[in-house]
């Protein structure tokens, strides 16, 4: 069911339904420009993107650049500074720092976005669900949430994944399992006030089925609230996951991780600073770039932000 702006369904524009056939209309394409030109006009924005552009193209192409991999191991060049036959130079063991840090990159941008995307979808669905249901429900809902908001999530999540093996891919569940709450609840906040919307009452009338309603009437106009907690979702998952790798409770050796690499190179920082500054350098890259993107598509969405309003003028 699509919404007109006139009858105040909603107050964000961006939330319109698309015409039956998934054709968009004009307003559409020029509201579309619009925000990209909002966005456009924040130079830090452009440079996050354009800086995370290049890390994943970094990541994908990086290992072609080299004739090592990552768990090779050049015994007659061990903890060896940057030069031509080791960009990155080596370490202990006489692994190639630029190969591990391709493969390294790759793996924490991995988890990064697979961590993120999944904590966003979780989150919807179930604070979304919570504000619509009410009563028992929501009051249920949020008794969990608040639970788990109080409890030592870090510890567990160092036991979880030490306890099996430090496998990326269980590290990507467990980081989801306990990285839904806040962002949930934010959700469920802002879905209150959906519920009450004309739309969802006149597709309540016409007898549309709870899920439906969820899915095709509150959680997209979730949108902008979703893309930016998407993207600062990478930047907390990126943190989180170095944290625990360089605690060794992350991803584990042989597999290498941006943060298993800042460990191996922390106790070596006067005497072979290669080894922390070129992971380091990456981690600092990636959360910047995520955090200037995430601005700047809070403040494109965002019709009140100063960013929005000088676009809009235009």
């Amino acid at each position: 069911m699509t919404t007109d702006a006139s009858s105040g369904a909603t107050a964000d524009p961006a939330a319109r339904t698309a015409p039956p056939g998934g054709r968009k209309n004009a307003s559409d394409l020029g509201l579309g420009r619009l925000y990209l030109r909002r966005f456009l006009r924040n130079r830090l924005a452009v440079v996050g993107v354009v800086i995370f552009v290049l890390l994943v193209l970094f990541s994908v192409f990086g290992s072609l650049f080299t004739s090592y991999a990552y768990s090779d191991a050049d015994f007659a060049a061990l903890t060896e500074p940057p030069g031509a036959a080791h960009w990155f130079g080596t370490n202990q063991g006489g692994n190639d720092v630029y190969a591990s840090a391709v493969h390294g990159l790759r793996r924490s941008l991995a988890i990064a976005v697979s961590v993120s995307v999944l904590t966003i979808v979780v989150a919807a669905v179930i604070g979304s669900s919570a504000a619509y249901f009410g009563g028992r429900v929501e009051k249920a809902t949020l008794a969990v949430i608040h639970f788990l908001l109080v409890v030592p999530s870090f510890l567990i999540l160092a036991l979880v994944s030490h306890r099996l093996a430090g496998d990326w891919r269980v590290l990507i569940v467990v980081l989801t399992v306990f990285g839904w709450m806040s962002t949930a609840r934010v959700i469920w906040s802002v879905s209150t006030s959906l519920r009450e919307r004309d739309y969802v009452t006149a597709a309540e009338f016409m007898g549309v089925g709870a899920p439906r309603i969820i899915l095709r009437h509150i959680i997209p106009n979730l949108g902008s609230l979703l893309i930016v907690n998407l993207t600062l979702g990478v930047v907390a998952t990126v943190l989180s996951e170095t944290a625990l790798s360089f605690l060794g409770f992350g991803v584990q050796t042989p597999d290498v991780s941006l943060g298993t690499m800042l460990a191996d190179g922390a106790g070596t920082i006067t005497s072979a600073p290669w080894l922390f500054a070129f992971p380091a350098g990456l981690v600092v890259l990636l959360t910047v770039s995520m955090t200037f993107v995430g601005d700047g598509l809070r403040d494109a969405l965002d019709p009140t932000s100063v960013t929005g309003a000088a676009g809009g003028r235009r």
